[in-house]
C-alpha cells in the first residue's frame, strides 16, 4: 500500500461521514477552552450522539457491581457487597474456563448467557419458544449485522445484492452495506404519519430497483433510530407479509425494545407476531432479530456485545454463521456477562432489586419526560417542527431555514443541516446531529437530538439551541411565534 491507488477500490469508495467532521470540530473548540481560549460557554454539550453515560446518564449500579467481582474475585468476600450481586458473580465466573473474564469463550457466546437470553425472549414474547442455539453473541450488534449482510453479498450488475433500507437510518448503515459489497435501495418513512413505515413505499422502492439490483432483505429499526416510532401490530404483519410475498430476509434492529414510552403504544417483536400468523409465515420467513446492551436502559455502549436470533435459516447457514464469529474468537466476555445481567436482571426479593428497579424507573422516566420536553420546545421554535417519539433515545426533527442560509451552504458545498450544526458548535457550543448523514429525507433537513440525558443537561442545551436558532431564522416569516419565544428566553 505504498499510495492510495494500492488500497481496495471499495474502502477508497467510503466518504468521512458529516458526524466525523462535526465531531472533530467538537473535540478542536474543547481543546481551545482548556488552552484559556476564551468562548461565550464554558464547555461543549454533546446530545448529538446515542452514548447515555457520554452524556452523564449513571450505569446501573447491580451491573457495574457484578462485573467489578468478576474483575477481581477477590471482592467475592467482601461483605459490603449485596449477597446477590456475590452470588451472581460467582455463578457467571464458574461458566466461564478458568473462572476467569481473562478466557476465550465459544465463537457464538458463552452457552449459559445464550440459554438466558432465550428465556428472556420467551418472557417477551408470552410463551414464544427460544433456543440458544438460534442465538448468536457478538461484538455489538453492528458487527453482527454486517455478518449476515457479507453472507448475503453476490452476484454482478442487475443480480447484484440490495438490502432495502429505510430513509432515515441509522447513520452507520449506508456505510456497512457499501463495504459489504451489497447496493442500498433507499424507502421513504412517513414524517407526517409520524415516520411511519409505508406499504406503498416499500412496494415503490422495489420497483425501482429493477434493473439495478436484486433486492435479497428489508431493514427495520424499531423502535426507530433515528425517529422514534414505534410500529403496531398491524405495521409488523405488513412488512412481514410484503417480505414473505417478495421472498426478503428481514433484518430487525430491535435494540430500542426496552425504550418504548408514547402513549398506548408497547415494543411488539417482529418474532412474536411472526409467531401468530400461521405455518405459511412462521415456519418460512427468515427473521434476524437484533438487540444489544447499548440498549436505552443499559447504555453499557463501551463494552461492546450484542445478540442476533436466526429463525426459518438453513442449518447450514447457520453454520457458516458461527464460522465467521470464529474471526473474531470470541466476543468480549464482560459485555457476555453483561448481556446476562441485562436479560436476567434482580427479582423481587433480591438483595438488589430495590436499588436496581429505582434506576431503571428513573431512566425510563427521564427519558419520557425529556421526550415530550424537548418536542413541545422544538415545536415553539419557528422553522423547526418535531414528530412526537414514541420510543428510542432521539428527536428527529425537520428544520426550515432561510433561503438566504441555504444559498450559503450551497457556496460553501455543504449540506444545510450540517453548516446549521457547525454554527451551533461554534456560536453556543451545543453539539447535534446533522440529519443528511441518516440518508435521504425528500429533501428536507433534519436535526437528531438525543434526548436521554440528564435533565438538567437538556435545560442547558435547549435555551442556547433556542438563541442560536431565533439569531439565524428570518423572523419576519414568524413573527408571533419568535417574538413569544424570545420573551421566554
Amino acid at each position: 500500500m505504498t499510495s492510495l491507488q494500492n488500497v481496495n477500490p471499495r474502502v477508497r469508495r467510503i466518504r468521512v461521514s458529516p458526524h466525523t467532521g462535526l465531531q472533530s470540530l467538537a473535540e478542536h473548540i474543547t481543546q481551545e477552552i482548556a488552552q484559556g481560549v476564551q468562548k461565550p460557554f464554558k464547555e461543549v454539550i454533546d446530545v448529538s450522539s446515542g452514548d447515555p453515560h457520554k452524556a452523564g446518564m449513571k450505569p446501573i449500579s447491580f451491573v457495574r457491581q457484578v462485573l467489578a467481582v468478576c474483575l477481581h474475585p477477590e471482592l467475592l468476600m467482601n461483605k459490603t457487597l449485596p449477597l446477590e450481586v456475590r452470588l451472581r458473580a460467582q455463578r457467571l465466573l464458574e461458566v466461564c474456563d478458568g473462572e476467569s473474564v481473562g478466557s476465550y469463550t465459544n465463537s457464538s457466546g458463552l452457552p449459559h448467557v445464550k440459554q438466558s437470553i432465550a428465556e428472556f425472549i420467551m418472557r417477551r414474547d408470552v410463551g414464544v419458544p427460544s433456543y440458544a442455539k438460534d442465538i448468536f453473541i457478538s461484538a455489538g450488534s453492528q458487527r453482527a449485522l454486517v455478518l449476515i449482510v457479507k453472507l448475503l453479498a453476490s452476484g454482478q450488475g442487475e443480480t447484484w445484492t440490495g438490502v432495502l433500507t429505510p430513509m432515515p437510518c441509522p447513520y452507520t448503515l449506508p456505510t456497512l452495506l457499501d463495504e459489504a459489497g451489497v447496493t442500498l435501495v433507499p424507502y421513504q418513512l412517513m414524517e407526517e404519519q409520524g415516520w411511519a413505515v409505508d406499504l406503498d413505499e416499500l412496494h415503490r422502492a422495489l420497483k425501482t430497483a429493477q434493473g439495478r439490483c436484486s433486492p435479497k432483505a428489508i431493514y427495520i429499526s424499531n423502535p426507530g433510530n433515528p425517529t422514534g416510532h414505534v410500529q403496531d401490530w398491524k405495521s409488523i404483519e405488513e412488512v412481514i407479509q410484503f417480505a414473505a410475498a417478495e421472498r426478503l430476509l428481514l433484518l430487525v434492529d430491535e435494540v430500542y425494545q426496552d425504550s418504548v414510552y408514547g402513549k398506548g403504544r408497547d415494543f411488539i417483536s417482529y418474532k412474536r407476531v411472526l409467531s401468530e400468523m400461521g405455518k405459511e409465515y412462521s415456519e418460512t420467513v427468515e427473521l434476524v432479530s437484533l438487540h444489544s446492551i447499548s440498549s436505552a436502559l443499559m447504555g453499557e455502549c463501551g463494552l461492546r456485545a450484542g445478540y442476533m436470533e436466526l429463525l426459518n435459516m438453513d442449518p447450514e447457514v447457520m453454520h457458516l454463521v458461527d464460522t465467521m464469529l470464529c474471526t473474531d474468537i470470541s466476543t468480549p466476555v464482560t459485555g457476555q456477562l453483561a448481556l446476562d445481567l441485562m436479560v436476567n436482571p434482580p427479582k423481587p426479593g433480591d438483595s438488589s432489586y430495590d436499588t436496581y428497579t429505582q434506576e431503571i424507573v428513573f431512566t425510563r422516566t427521564t427519558l419520557s419526560q425529556n421526550a415530550q420536553r424537548a418536542q413541545e420546545f422544538l415545536n415553539d421554535l419557528p422553522g423547526m417542527s418535531s414528530q412526537p417519539a414514541m420510543g428510542g433515545i432521539y428527536l428527529f426533527p425537520r428544520l426550515d431555514v432561510p433561503s438566504k442560509f441555504l444559498e450559503q451552504a450551497k457556496i460553501l458545498e455543504v449540506e444545510a443541516d450540517v453548516l446549521y450544526c457547525q454554527m451551533l458548535l461554534e456560536e453556543e457550543g451545543v453539539f447535534l446531529g446533522a440529519g443528511s448523514q441518516y440518508g435521504e429525507t425528500a429533501g428536507n433537513h433534519h436535526l437528531r437530538l438525543c434526548i436521554l440525558v440528564p435533565p438538567d443537561t437538556l435545560e442547558q442545551v435547549l435555551p442556547r439551541l433556542a438563541s442560536f436558532h431565533l439569531r439565524l431564522v428570518d423572523t419576519n416569516l414568524h413573527p408571533d411565534k419568535s417574538a413569544g419565544m424570545r420573551e421566554i428566553l
